[in-house]
């Protein structure tokens, strides 16, 4: 990945003259059986200008209560694009049609609009989970009858693919819109992509201009990008595979409480009796094993490709010898 960063060919990606991101872009809208993409510098970036662009201010954005793009975007969808949010509480963080439906706001002037629906797949708060690709297909439906637009935030998306064997463009061909991040398990520095048709794609490059998200020779970090879709996709089930060896491991424990089902490189787990998350990520530190506090009594553990098989077996060895 470094050596195609080093040989990238590069050029103003304002003007579009960047061959290498060029690359990039329409490898990823390929993939997806989709018209065009865009490269920006975060995922928080790509969901953000694909709800503007999907929206007007005013309107209602339909999501699941722990969604990404809801709490972790800073407020951006009130900043950004002066929509409200309709919070879901969904199983996991994935949310039905029906739920979908009943979220709908009726045609009265004292409602904001509904306009656009929210997934996120793999689901992060949880705990990495997949959405099955049926109930996807029953909220574009619904999606379809209320004239809503769908997006989504598929930072993870391939951790999901690797499990369901599903295809890109299956879900390319139900979304008006895909976010995906190419550094997380895929190993890139920096970079995601938002995909969509010909038109939304033009509309977001002039809403990334506003945010600042516009790069000049940007090539160098597309190529890291480019290299992870080509080569690091496959490997994102040797990630699961370690989540699972730690989930064991953690489960063998009478400090450890209830545990979000670990489907792909995610454990969010719950702590109990003498340890707390802060005590617990601050002794896993000492040993160089860096985790996080996400709530007064659950720690979340990411598995990445930075993570190889002697320092899974070192943790697991690591959590064994805990009391």
């Amino acid at each position: 990945m470094l050596l195609a960063m080093m040989q990238a060919k590069v050029g103003d990606d304002v003007f579009g003259e960047d061959p290498t991101v060029n690359e990039l872009e329409a490898y990823a809208a390929r993939l997806f059986g989709m018209e065009a993409a865009l490269f920006c510098p975060s995922g928080t970036m790509t969901n953000q200008i694909g709800i503007k662009c999907h929206t007007r201010p005013g309107d209602e954005v339909i999501c699941d209560a722990s969604s990404h793009v809801y709490i972790y975007e800073g407020g951006g969808i009130a900043s950004n694009s002066g929509c409200q949010v309709k919070a879901i509480q969904g199983d996991r963080g994935r949310i039905n049609a029906q739920q979908v439906e009943d979220a709908v706001n009726p045609d009265d002037i004292h409602k904001a609009v509904s306009r656009l629906v929210v997934l996120e797949n793999t689901a992060n708060r949880g705990g990495g989970s997949v959405y099955n690709l049926t109930d996807i297909q029953e909220i574009k439906a619904v999606c379809l009858k209320y004239n809503l637009k769908l997006h989504l935030d598929g930072a993870r998306l391939f951790n999901a693919l690797s499990i369901t064997g599903e295809s890109t463009t299956q879900y390319g061909d139900l979304f008006d819109s895909i976010s995906i991040c190419l550094s997380k398990g895929l190993g890139a520095p920096i970079g995601s992509l938002l995909l969509g048709d010909f038109e939304f794609i033009r509309h977001a490059k002039r809403v990334r201009k506003v945010f600042g998200g516009g790069m000049r020779q940007a090539g160098y970090i597309a190529a890291a990008g480019l290299f992870a879709l080509e080569n690091n996709i496959e490997r994102l089930q040797i990630d699961h595979i370690h989540a699972k060896q730690v989930a064991e491991a953690l489960l063998s424990k009478d400090f450890v409480g209830k545990m979000l089902p670990v489907e792909t490189n995610i454990i969010i787990f719950e702590l109990i009796g003498h340890h707390t998350p802060a005590s617990f990520c601050e002794f896993m530190g000492k040993y160089q094993v860096f985790c996080l506090p996400i709530s007064a009594t659950q720690v979340r553990m990411v598995f990445h490709l930075d993570v190889v098989n002697e320092m899974v077996n070192r943790l697991v060895q690591l959590i064994h010898a805990m009391e």
